[in-house]
């Protein structure tokens, strides 16, 4: 049995019969649904294309469901447009939304992100693209030090590497796609930003509610 496995993400270029026949003969082992994009009947038509597929030619594949999971991101900019930061400015986070972000500060969508931070923790935005250093905490703001220049917009995703945040397991689109993945049967579930085992626990416990017991868990 091969043990190394070939996952394929599926989008609009890749779902038809055809090219999930070309890709089961090249040697996929998996189709990914990301669920960060798309809706159920994109995904249901996949899941559907894949079966009728399998079914024709003998081939087998896994059906994996990648959940977006907790996130936090930046909102609003001035304009709707995307600001240059340089290396060694100050920018500054706020947790309130109504401010409208500039070259300077920008506010993020979760409400605990000055209680979880602390000085010396490091910000990286835009899937690490922009780092920041906190230097201070002050009420609703968190002030960072840019480490290398880059480009910020609205709707970035925001980690906070080696910080335990509060932000549950699951979100509710989170749980509204695994009642998905469950009524159609999905092999897996590639769980996004694990941080602890109750989240995985907590997941758990959603898919066996809903029929998903055999449902295999991937931490991610």
């Amino acid at each position: 049995m091969k043990k190394t496995k070939i996952v394929c993400t599926i989008g609009p270029k890749t779902e038809s019969e055809e090219m999930l026949s070309k890709m089961l003969d090249a040697g996929m082992n998996v189709m990914r649904l990301n669920f960060s994009h798309g809706d159920y009947a994109e995904h249901g038509q996949r899941i559907q294309n894949l079966r009728n597929v399998m079914s024709k030619t003998g081939k087998k594949a896994a059906i994996l469901l990648d959940t977006k999971g907790p996130e936090i991101r930046t909102i609003k900019l001035e304009g709707g447009n995307d600001v240059s930061l340089k290396a060694g400015q100050t920018f500054t986070f706020t947790t309130d939304k109504s401010v409208v972000g500039n070259n300077e500060i920008v506010a993020v969508t979760y409400e605990g992100f000055t209680s979880d931070l602390s000085v010396g923790n490091t910000v990286l935005v835009d899937d690490g693209l922009i780092g920041m250093e906190v230097t201070a905490i002050e009420g609703n703001k968190v002030i960072c030090k840019v480490l290398n220049n880059g480009d910020l917009g609205e709707n970035k995703g925001v980690n906070l590497p080696g910080v335990s945040i509060a932000l549950p397991a699951l979100a509710e689109k989170d749980k509204q796609d695994l009642i998905f993945g469950c009524e159609q049967g999905v092999d897996f579930v590639a769980a996004s930003f694990i941080r602890k085992r109750s989240d995985v626990v907590e997941i758990r416990e959603h898919l066996k509610a809903h029929g998903g017991e055999n449902i295999q868990i991937i931490s991610k």
